[in-house]
């Protein structure tokens, strides 16, 4: 067990206002391994301070210069990637080979794309007589989850150094141990002192402090649609923007046309990667009448494969949340085709790969979040009744569309309400806009877009 001491604030680590502290919990195995300081208002008034002071003079550097620096953060992020894997696996409790492929590899991309970015984005346009410029919004305040805890503040903070604002970072206080490495990261970036600031902390505490600063200009939050809500209340009090990221509940459709085998078998992994926590989980699978009964075998089939393969979840409150969902599907009709609420081992926050068949629309674990490893599979008689199905909920944040052909599957995609699509299979790409429709969210995240949340114009005419 180790105790980290102090906030990054100012470009330097500093003692934290108060001795509280928040433990940090393996999942594995239920063992604390370490503390962190618990931040207050006091923290966060510190470290937005910071910000404000560092604004001038960064938003002043010129692009290439940003770039630069947040290319050295990329360089970072390459050299330490054993290390980060190494303690997203000990925090999060995900297998140490998907902390490898993906918690550690991808922001390494992400952090790619916007020195890139900060090097060849118009700044500056001519529209008519007029000159437009895009201006750095200001202090941004960063609020990140806990299931992609580097991607996620990749995602905030480097498209933010990209447009010249400074940051202040609150992480998820279940994984706060990598923020912390990642201030050490930028730190040895040479990060003009201020312009990235970090203070860990509870979320009614810190983050509320931080969601409602008078010097925050931008709130940037990514987490649960009930918790966006009342920062999108605080903010729009101050009529302050925000940036939120939020819940979703994707479907899988698919077409009668399509590769029902491969469709289902990367369905059912696409939902288990993660143990289930990510939010564009593809957590509905529709498929017609005619070839229901096959896909339910084939679903039965995969997650069956999985059993001890998949990590634990994050903690044991989000065990019990995810058991009472499947204990609720099975209450309202769901079958129960693989898994279930038993717990699979003695130790640690482990829940079994869950499918469920039998499925309808109106059933709960059909309409909220789980965020966890359940797959419910759906049944649809023409198309028109599995558009209503994938749009029959609040949100509206990712999904996929499988069919013979890629016109066809894109055809039916441009009917969904949500944000981003994946046709037969699509890979990721860190450079397309991520966010959601309705109860989703607001704003978009990664590449030009991504880019634009933390820009205002101002236009001068001639």
């Amino acid at each position: 067990m180790k105790a980290h001491d102090g906030m990054y604030i100012g470009g330097a680590w500093r003692p934290a206002a108060t001795g509280d502290t928040i433990p940090v919990v393996n999942p594995a195995d239920e063992e604390v391994i370490a503390h962190v300081p618990a931040g207050t208002a006091a923290d966060v008034d510190a470290a937005v301070r910071a910000a404000r002071a560092a604004l001038p003079a960064w938003s002043a550097t010129p692009p290439r210069e940003r770039a630069a620096l947040i290319g050295a953060i990329r360089d970072g992020l390459a050299a330490r990637q054993a290390e980060i894997a190494e303690t997203v696996t000990a925090e999060l409790g995900a297998p140490l080979r998907f902390s490898e492929a993906v918690h550690a590899a991808v922001p390494v991309l992400v952090a790619g794309s916007y020195a890139d970015l900060a090097a060849t984005y118009a700044f500056e346009e001519k529209v008519g007589n007029s000159t437009v410029y895009a201006e750095p919004v200001g202090v941004v305040g960063a609020i990140t989850p806990w299931n992609y805890p580097l991607h996620q503040i990749v995602a905030k903070v480097a498209p933010a150094l990209a447009a010249g604002c400074t940051v202040a970072l609150k992480p998820a206080e279940d994984t706060p141990l990598t923020a912390r490495l990642f201030a050490e990261i930028v730190h040895g970036a040479g990060l003009p002192a201020g312009v990235f600031n970090l203070v860990t902390g509870l979320g009614p505490v810190a983050g509320q402090a931080l969601a409602e600063h008078d010097g925050v200009d931008l709130v940037s939050f990514t987490g649960s649609t009930a918790v966006g809500k009342r920062i999108g209340a605080l903010a729009g009090a101050a009529v302050k923007r925000v940036a939120l990221e939020l819940g979703g509940k994707s479907a899988n459709v698919i077409l009668p046309s399509a590769d029902l085998t491969k469709a289902v078998n990367v369905g059912v992994a696409n939902v288990m990667a993660n143990s289930g926590q990510t939010c564009s989980a593809w957590t509905r699978m529709l498929v017609h009448t005619s070839r229901y009964d096959e896909a339910v075998e084939l679903a039965g089939a995969a997650a069956a494969k999985y059993g001890d393969r998949i990590g634990p979840v994050v903690s044991e409150k989000q065990r019990a949340r995810v058991r009472g969902y499947i204990e609720q599907g099975v209450k309202e009709g769901a079958r129960l085709v693989a898994g279930g609420a038993d717990a699979p081992r003695e130790q640690g926050y482990y829940v079994r790969p869950t499918v469920f068949a039998d499925v309808t629309p109106e059933m709960t674990i059909a309409q909220e979040e789980i965020f966890g490893p359940v797959v419910s599979l759906l049944r649809y008689e023409d198309e028109a009744d599995a558009e209503a199905i994938a749009n029959g909920t609040v949100y509206g944040l990712a999904g996929a569309v499988w069919a013979g052909d890629d016109a066809e599957a894109v055809a039916f995609a441009r009917r969904l309400h949500t944000g981003q699509v994946d046709i037969n299979g699509g890979s990721f790409n860190p450079l397309a806009p991520f966010g959601g429709y309705k109860e989703s969210g607001v704003g978009r995240e990664l590449g030009a877009h991504g880019l634009a949340e933390y820009l205002q114009t101002k236009s001068l005419q001639f």
